[in-house]
C-alpha cells in the first residue's frame, strides 16, 4: 500500500492529470497541498531519456510534496503497474513519489502511452476494493498495485484562424513531381497564392522538400522569400525534429495550414502525426495533389473523418483577415480576385 492518513480522514485532493510528453519545467500548484508543492512536470517526450530518468531518480521521488515523516526503511518496494489490458510487476524505491512512477510507467509502456494525452494515475484501495485517484504527496511505503488511465476528452474542431496562432506548412512542391501529379500547375498557383497571404499577415511558413538530391528542388514559381524553414527531408512526414524545434520557436501556434503533394502520402501523414501533436490542422483542397485521383480523393475524405479540415484557399485567406476593416484586406482581396483554377481537383475531393 501506498501511505496514507488513518482511514477516519479524508484522503485529500487526488495529483493532477498528466501529459507524458511535451515540454516545460514545474509549475507551481495553485491549490493547497503545503508550502514549496508544485505541480508535476510534463516529462521528456523521447522514451529513452523517460526511462534513464526514470533509472537515475532519487529514492523518496515526492520532493516539497512528500509528507513530513515518511517513515519505513530504504530498499526497493514491489509494485504492478497497469496499463490498458497490461500488467508488468516491477519495484521502486522506498519513498517513491508521484513523478517517479510516471517515469516509471514510461520505461515499462512507452512504445504504447500516446505521449499527446492526459493522463491519471490511480491506486488499488483494498478498504474500496477499487482504484482510486492517487492522492498528491503520498509516498510507496508498501507493496501496491498502480494504474495509469487515459482521460477521454472529446475536444471539438472549431476551425477558427487567426494570423498569430497559425503557421503555413508547404509540402515538398519539387520539379521532378511537375510531370506526374495531376493538375500540378493549379496547385503550384494556388500555392503561390497562399505564400505571399503568408508574407502580407506575417504567418510563419515551413518548408519541406522531399530527398531533393534526386527529386529537384522547390519549384522556381514558388517564392519562398521569409520562409521560417526550408528544410530536405527524406521521411514522409514533415513532422522532423527541427520543425518540432522551430514550431517550438513560435508562441502560441494552434493551427496548421497544410499543402503539397501528395495528398495520400506526406500531406497525409504529416496532418496526422499534428493533430496526434494537439494541433488544429486545414488542408487546402486546391492546392494539394497526387498521382492518382482516387488516392487524392479517399485521403482526403479519410482525413476529414479524423476531425482534420478540408478547405480552400479563399475560405483560408479571408478567415485569416476576418473582417473588411482588416489593414491588409486591400491586399488579400487583390490575391483572390481572380479565382483559383477550377480545375478536374473539384470533382474529385
Amino acid at each position: 500500500m501506498v501511505r496514507r492518513r488513518s482511514r477516519s480522514r479524508d484522503w485529500g485532493p487526488p495529483a493532477p492529470p498528466v501529459w507524458p510528453g511535451g515540454g516545460g519545467g514545474r509549475r507551481r500548484s495553485s491549490s493547497g497541498g503545503g508550502a514549496g508543492c508544485s505541480e508535476l512536470p510534463r516529462l521528456p517526450l523521447n522514451m529513452a531519456a523517460a526511462a534513464e530518468a526514470a533509472a537515475a531518480a532519487p529514492a523518496g521521488g515526492g520532493g516539497g510534496c512528500s509528507p513530513a515523516a515518511a517513515g519505513g526503511g530504504g530498499g526497493s518496494v514491489p509494485v504492478l503497474f497497469c496499463f490498458s489490458v497490461f500488467a508488468r510487476p516491477s519495484s521502486v524505491p522506498h519513498g517513491s513519489g508521484y513523478e517517479l512512477l510516471i517515469q516509471k510507467f514510461l520505461s515499462l509502456y512507452g512504445d504504447q502511452i500516446d505521449m499527446h494525452r492526459k493522463f491519471v494515475v490511480q491506486l488499488f484501495a483494498e478498504e474500496w476494493s477499487q482504484y482510486i485517484d492517487l492522492p498528491k504527496g503520498f509516498l510507496v511505503s508498501e507493496r501496491c498495485k498502480v494504474r495509469l488511465v487515459p482521460l477521454q476528452i472529446q475536444m471539438t474542431t472549431l476551425g477558427n484562424l487567426t494570423p498569430s496562432s497559425t503557421v503555413f506548412f508547404c509540402c515538398d512542391m519539387q520539379e521532378r513531381f511537375r510531370p506526374a501529379i495531376k493538375y500540378f500547375g493549379d496547385i503550384i498557383s494556388v500555392g503561390q497564392r497562399l505564400l505571399q497571404g503568408a508574407r502580407l499577415l506575417g504567418i510563419p511558413v515551413i518548408v519541406t522538400e522531399q530527398y531533393p538530391k534526386g527529386l529537384g528542388s522547390t519549384v522556381q514559381e514558388i517564392d519562398l522569400t521569409g520562409a521560417k524553414l526550408v528544410l530536405p527531408k527524406t521521411k514522409f512526414s514533415m513532422v522532423l525534429p527541427e520543425v518540432e524545434a522551430a514550431l517550438a520557436e513560435i508562441p502560441g501556434v494552434r493551427s496548421v495550414v497544410l499543402f503539397g503533394v501528395e495528398t495520400h502520402v506526406c500531406i497525409q501523414q504529416t496532418a496526422l502525426e499534428l493533430i496526434g501533436r494537439g494541433l488544429e490542422v486545414h488542408i487546402v483542397a486546391d492546392a494539394t495533389s497526387s498521382r492518382s485521383m482516387m488516392d487524392r480523393m479517399f485521403a482526403l475524405e479519410r482525413l476529414a473523418r479524423t476531425g482534420i479540415i478540408v478547405t480552400t484557399s479563399e475560405a483560408i485567406l479571408l478567415q485569416l483577415v476576418a473582417d473588411k476593416e482588416h489593414p491588409k484586406f486591400k491586399e488579400i482581396q487583390n490575391l483572390i480576385k481572380a479565382s483559383a483554377p477550377e480545375s478536374g481537383l473539384l470533382s474529385k475531393v
